[in-house]
């Protein structure tokens, strides 16, 4: 699924076109996502200018005066400038007609919303309990230590917790433990301060790198102008269990944590 880094190369990748801009018109063909798309969002975003598109999480937030559109992208969902009058295709679910171009939202699998937040979105309860963003001067090596505490929650479990810290999946959790040289079945609550320097160091060094390169393409995710992510061709081990680890030649292990897999250097990650 789209992770932090694609969500923010989206973000960066509609913005020059749509911002500023004003909505004429919101078209709606499949409303059943996630969540059903309000059925009054023309009235809120008709002849609305678009001010700025943040994001939090793994979320795009649109803002308008009149209040925010959240835009959640699921499992394999995509945003994409298109010119106006440009036919859909088969899983072209919304598009907000702006008055040069088009912003449309295509998901095959259809995981992904379009709410509208009002004027409160920091209240929504999809974006009330986020952790700091990983990027940011909040996110240290300090608050990671502090929050672990005595937790038996293995340290990849816990970094992937969105109260934790916001945005770290499972791509960018199993880079950033072997960088760090931790061990992602470690418990959270047994890791020193220093170590958990390392790891925050890590987190945002492989984010600010994948951020970089538009991404990583897996399976569905490209960009808001059809282009694939380029961050898959430089990640170190995940998806590579039974090749060599990079830096000492060990072979990589693979297990489930949490129904997901943690690819990992036995050697190098303790």
């Amino acid at each position: 699924m789209p992770e932090l880094p694609e969500v923010e190369t989206s973000r960066r990748g509609i913005i020059p076109h749509i911002v500023g801009s004003t909505i004429t018109d919101v078209i709606i063909r499949q409303p059943q996502l996630r969540w059903k798309i309000p059925s009054d969002l023309l009235d809120h975003l008709q002849h609305k200018e678009l001010l700025s598109v943040d994001r939090r999480a793994k979320y795009l937030l649109l803002n308008f005066e009149s209040g925010t559109l959240l835009i959640h992208l699921g499992m394999s969902g995509s945003l994409r400038i298109c010119p106006l009058g440009s036919a859909p295709e088969k899983h072209d679910h919304a598009d907000l007609i702006f008055q040069q171009c088009l912003l449309r939202y295509t998901d095959p699998r259809r995981f992904g919303s379009i709410l509208w937040l009002g004027l409160s979105p920091q209240d929504s309860k999809l974006l009330s309990h986020l952790g700091p963003e990983p990027l940011s001067e909040a996110f240290t090596g300090e608050h990671l230590f502090e929050l672990a505490g005595k937790r038996k929650l293995s340290v990849k479990q816990f970094i992937m917790d969105q109260k934790v810290v916001t945005g770290v999946g499972n791509i960018y959790a199993t880079e950033a433990l072997f960088i760090a040289g931790i061990n992602p079945t470690r418990a959270a609550g047994n890791i020193s301060l220093t170590r958990y320097q390392r790891l925050t160091d890590a987190i945002k060094e492989i984010l600010a790198e994948a951020i970089k390169q538009g991404g990583t393409t897996l399976k569905d995710f490209v960009g808001s102008d059809g282009k694939p992510g380029y961050f898959q061709q430089t990640l170190h081990i995940y998806g590579k269990t039974g090749h060599n680890c990079p830096k000492c030649q060990t072979a990589l292990k693979s297990l489930k944590l949490a129904s997901r897999n943690s690819v990992y250097c036995p050697k190098c990650q303790t």
